[in-house]
């Protein structure tokens, strides 16, 4: 008998931090394209319908993944997918990216930006 997915565990935008510092986390943005144009986590992954079937299938399921979305409501559902999906470290970041760029300012990117540094 196989055992049940292990549940996602929240995350503190601090914590999330520590981790982001450390390079110790997969950051997963799965808010729509207009808002992520205007502010997102560096190095972060904009997961959506087009290419969520790509990332379920390349991405290394062993490496912790750190979900966000606008508020940290939607982030527990896809965390929650993403753990049933075989993902075994899922967290969800609690406040979303509206507490992290409160707390964060200046570990914020935008499409803008990241065009400038091409």
């Amino acid at each position: 008998m196989s055992q049940p997915p292990v549940p996602f565990k929240h995350i503190s935008p601090q914590a999330a931090k520590d981790r982001l510092d450390g390079n110790t986390a997969t950051f997963v943005d799965i808010r729509d394209p207009a808002s992520r144009a205007t502010g997102y986590i560096p190095a972060s992954i904009h997961l959506n319908n087009e290419n969520a079937d790509a990332f379920l299938q390349n991405a290394d399921k062993a490496l912790p993944l750190v979900i966000y979305c606008y508020h940290g409501n939607s982030s527990q559902i896809a965390a929650e997918f993403l753990a049933q999906q075989g993902f075994a470290d899922v967290y969800s970041m609690d406040g979303g990216f509206d507490t992290w760029q409160l707390l964060f300012p200046d570990c914020c990117q935008t499409e803008a930006d990241a065009a400038e540094a091409d």
